[in-house]
């Protein structure tokens, strides 16, 4: 039996604040999961998610909260995307490791997530093109 999780989350390059969640599988069922939880996390916060055209992330059941708004990149351009180079890092941490079970996987992503900081998380999603325009406060 092939077992596997997946980790959804949401990295903002501006506050470095970030919510992730580790789920069973990737579909709609969890997509929904994932907003509703990302919703009530300061729930007086608009918040926009940048996402891939995956199927699930366009299901028409979806419920999109008040507070969250989804903002589609252009297909095959994941480096637009500033949660990718997240991925990327915990990509490059978890290769070459031997993981005896989910269990251990599981440990590993929670360990990784414990350790990312506000500040990292700044600092590697940080794209010159989301401060090309005076949207955001200098507060930040």
């Amino acid at each position: 039996m092939f077992e596997s999780l997946y980790l959804f989350g949401a990295f903002s390059p501006i506050t470095g604040d970030h919510f992730e969640l580790e789920m069973p599988h990737c579909n709609t069922d969890t997509f929904q999961v994932f907003l509703n939880e990302f919703s009530e996390k300061s729930p007086d916060e608009f918040k926009i998610l940048l996402l891939d055209n995956g199927a699930f992330h366009k299901a028409d059941r979806l419920i999109i909260p008040k507070n969250i708004a989804l903002l589609f990149i252009p297909p095959y351009s994941p480096e637009l995307n500033p949660a990718e180079k997240i991925w990327w890092k915990m990509k490059r941490a978890f290769s070459g490791k031997l993981h005896k079970t989910l269990e251990n996987i599981s440990e590993f992503i929670d360990n990784q997530v414990a350790v990312l900081t506000n500040k990292d998380v700044k600092s590697i999603c940080m794209f010159e093109y989301i401060f090309a325009c005076n949207l955001w406060s200098n507060t930040y």
